[in-house]
């Protein structure tokens, strides 16, 4: 359709509620909005393109024609919405990442419940506290509350494995309250569950003083070994600070959130808060972004964000005001299950947490833009020590790895900009190459790296400015041919360490080395980067390693199928302990004339 005939469709849709899903030529859907008034709202999109945000005039210039879908209400048309764009995930709406980002802290079921992290509210059976920003974050909640509560750590079951093995070193260290010595009754380990319970739900200060209240009185009562837990718990509280660190994000009862613009980048800065103690930060980059994006950038975000989490705070502040804000309460309230409001302040607490926001998002992206100026030194340093035309934006690094010639294998770590890319990272399992012939398995990887890139696959491009390799001359002028034999000129560079296994030159396919040492930056730059290649590709050799080993200790057991070596990996973790474990212990797992065959085998 042309511009023209966009424009008189528009003006021609009725003055209702609804959703319109704006195509592309190639009939994709590049953007999904909903509205009050249709005829308003599209008919906007074709009229005074000037006024547009330069996000908004690129999307029009795409138009090629669009569909609407009537509802009921504005608010239908939101949830409406809300699935259509995690249906088509449109290239011009704002998209934050999935649920995958954001684990909770799920607590078992039972006497002696456990803790784990979960990536999804999917058991019935499990609590589930948070969700938390990234696993790290999930795993420091743990580990906060076994350190604090003295809770096992341990693969052990309880009640299943209490007196079948001595204690072990942490409970010789106090460091654990030593359920498996059957001390601590399931009504006693209740009273700990409970405790983590309450501070997970952000309730550290009224923790704290319950545990007080419970300490006076053992003591009044000369319980003085549990006055002294109590004491101790008292400590690690505050020592710890887990009363403002322990919470997920999802239980504040307020959170204050700011659009911050600063050059061709902003940010939504959220700060959460329960019983008005700051819990939680999260800080969302945007780029190609505008002032006058902020209205669909913050209800596209308050939309998608709080839907990952499944609920909703109990109030819910901005810097600045939406043109109508009812819908979108009704949304959040249906995922609290109770009212939630969202207003913006203009006096008063309220507006110090606003304003709190505001300079959390200022400062994130000025330190980013440091950062990034920074990262854009050193690449230039990097291009002329390297001569190169341009700068390195996209560094690609490769080593080898194997024992002795056994379970080659070989990693791709990705830097860009001048920081890791993880989820670009790529890991090759040596095919051909093998017997330790590191000059082979390199040709190998390089040449099967740059025809997946040649034959279109999007997981391998676009191809790296520059190549480094984990090896001297003779890799680099391996992998360079490889770079030739397919028509392709990228600097390729050898990454040569001395004898403390740092990267003190970079070699070319001549042996010309580039001393580095004397540039500090480079050096530190150089060496992360093999560092971090040389990690990878050791992580991935000590997996496949390990995983032989495995298959290959447990093959041919009679009676010992795929899911019982799983289940016998997940409950002793390792071979040697499987070697260890009495045969009882084994028999709790398995058949009892399967443990008498694994006993045997592994005894030979």
């Amino acid at each position: 359709m042309t511009f023209e005939e966009l424009k008189q469709k528009a003006n021609d849709l009725p003055k209702a509620p609804g959703v319109y899903l704006m195509k592309d030529s190639a009939g994709e859907i590049i953007y999904v909005g909903k509205a009050k008034s249709l005829k308003n709202r599209v008919s906007q999109y074709f009229a005074n393109l000037a006024s547009h945000t330069a996000k908004t005039r690129q999307m029009v210039s795409k138009i090629d024609r669009f569909e609407t879908i009537f509802a009921g209400s504005e608010f239908e048309a939101l949830l409406l919405e809300n699935t259509l764009i995690k249906k088509h995930k449109p290239k011009y709406n704002i998209l934050l990442k999935d649920d995958k980002g954001y684990p909770f802290v799920a607590i078992g079921k039972g006497d002696y419940p456990k803790f784990t992290i979960e990536a999804t509210v999917k058991d019935r059976e499990l609590e589930y506290y948070g969700p938390y920003g990234a696993r790290g974050a999930a795993h420091a909640a743990i580990e906060m509350l076994q350190q604090t509560f003295l809770l096992p750590t341990c693969s052990r079951v309880f009640p299943r494995d209490i007196g079948k093995e001595r204690p072990c070193l942490r409970y010789q260290m106090k460091k654990c309250c030593g359920v498996c010595t059957g001390r601590v009754s399931p009504e006693e380990y209740k009273v700990l569950i409970d405790q983590c319970r309450a501070l997970l739900k952000g309730g550290g200060q009224d923790l704290e003083k319950q545990l007080t209240a419970d300490m006076e009185r053992y003591a009044e009562e000369l319980e003085f070994e549990k006055a002294a837990a109590c004491r101790d718990r008292i400590r690690n509280l505050q020592k710890m600070g887990l009363r403002h660190t322990v919470t997920g994000g999802r239980l504040s009862d307020r959170d204050a959130l700011a659009f911050v613009t600063l050059g061709s980048r902003s940010c939504i800065a959220l700060l959460s808060f329960v019983q008005g103690n700051l819990i939680d930060k999260k800080i969302t980059f945007f780029d190609g972004l505008e002032e006058n994006d902020m209205p669909d950038a913050v209800e596209s975000y308050i939309k998608q964000y709080y839907a990952i989490f499944r609920s909703a705070p109990k109030e819910i502040l901005l810097a600045a005001s939406l043109e109508d804000v009812s819908s979108l309460e009704e949304y959040l309230s249906g995922l609290r299950g109770s009212k939630v409001t969202i207003s913006c302040p203009q006096r008063g607490e309220r507006l110090r947490q606003v304003k709190l926001a505001e300079s959390n998002g200022r400062l994130e992206l000025e330190t980013l833009e440091q950062r990034e100026q920074h990262s854009r030194k050193l690449l230039e340093q990097l291009a002329d020590m390297l001569a190169m035309d341009g700068q390195p934006e996209r560094i690609e690094a490769y080593d080898i790895s194997n024992t002795a010639g056994d379970q080659p294998v070989a990693s791709m770590t990705v830097f860009v900009d001048g920081r890791p890319s993880k989820k670009a990272y790529k890991k090759f399992k040596i095919k051909s190459a093998l017997g330790g012939d590191d000059y082979g398995a390199m040709a190998e990887v390089i040449g099967r790296r740059l025809d997946r890139a040649l034959n279109g696959d999007e997981g391998f491009l676009p191809l790296p400015d520059l190549f480094l390799i984990d090896g001297g001359q003779g890799q680099t002028r391996i992998a360079r041919e490889q770079l030739l034999q397919r028509g392709l000129a990228i600097p390729v560079y050898g990454m040569v360490k001395d004898d403390h296994h740092r990267t003190r030159a970079l070699i070319d396919h001549e042996g010309r080395e580039i001393g580095i040492s004397a540039t500090p930056p480079i050096f530190a730059f150089i060496g992360r980067i093999q560092e971090e290649t040389h990690r990878f590709a050791i992580e991935y050799h000590r997996e496949r390693r390990d995983k032989q080993m495995r298959k290959s200790q447990l093959d041919d057991i009679e009676g010992l199928g795929p899911v019982r070596r799983k289940n016998l990996l997940d409950r002793f973790g390792t071979i040697k302990a499987i070697k260890a474990a009495d045969l009882e212990d084994i028999a709790a797992v398995v058949p009892r004339n399967v443990a008498e065959n694994i006993k045997r085998k592994l005894g030979e």
